[in-house]
């Protein structure tokens, strides 16, 4: 496993739909493993393969509850809406105001290539369909309300050992 270069905003494969997976090779399955260690280490909540620089169909999401792999995901019912902010390991250091479905319910792939749906609310319907809109070129920015803000992350401090 590896970490690999997460692209940045004005980076034009962001903007390239991904290609359909027809099946999983070794190859993919080395960058599934790299996707969730890029994503871990980089402390994000979801990553999409276009993020690292391949153009195809596949993301991984993490909101707490260990790793979901989404091959070739389609979103087939939402409902709801959710307001908040909203970042992207692509667009470092900044945060904007994005409106996205409160419930979500996609359809999609395992590593093994075995059919799933998975159902979100919140945070987790906000990863999904923000992953998903990686695969088909868009970025957050597009649908962002006002301006991006900066955003800093506080070290934690370290307690004193008595």
């Amino acid at each position: 496993m590896a970490i690999r270069q997460i692209r940045v905003q004005g980076d034009e494969i962001l903007n390239k739909k991904s290609r359909i997976v027809k099946e999983i090779t070794p190859r993919q399955e080395e960058l599934i493993k790299d996707m969730i260690e890029t994503m871990h280490d980089a402390d994000g909540v979801g990553l999409a393969a276009p993020q690292v620089g391949v153009l195809r169909r596949i993301a991984v999401i993490d909101v707490g509850e260990g790793p979901i792999v989404l091959v070739n995901p389609e979103v087939i019912e939402t409902s709801g809406e959710q307001t908040g902010q909203e970042g992207c390991l692509s667009v470092p250091g900044k945060v904007g105001i994005v409106t996205r479905p409160n419930y979500v319910k996609v359809k999609a792939f395992n590593e093994k290539m075995e059919e799933f749906e998975i159902e979100g609310e919140e945070l987790l319907a906000r990863a999904l369909v923000h992953e998903i809109d990686h695969l088909d070129g868009h970025v957050y920015t597009e649908i962002v309300q006002g301006e991006l803000m900066d955003v800093t992350y506080e070290e934690p401090e370290e307690e004193d050992e008595a």
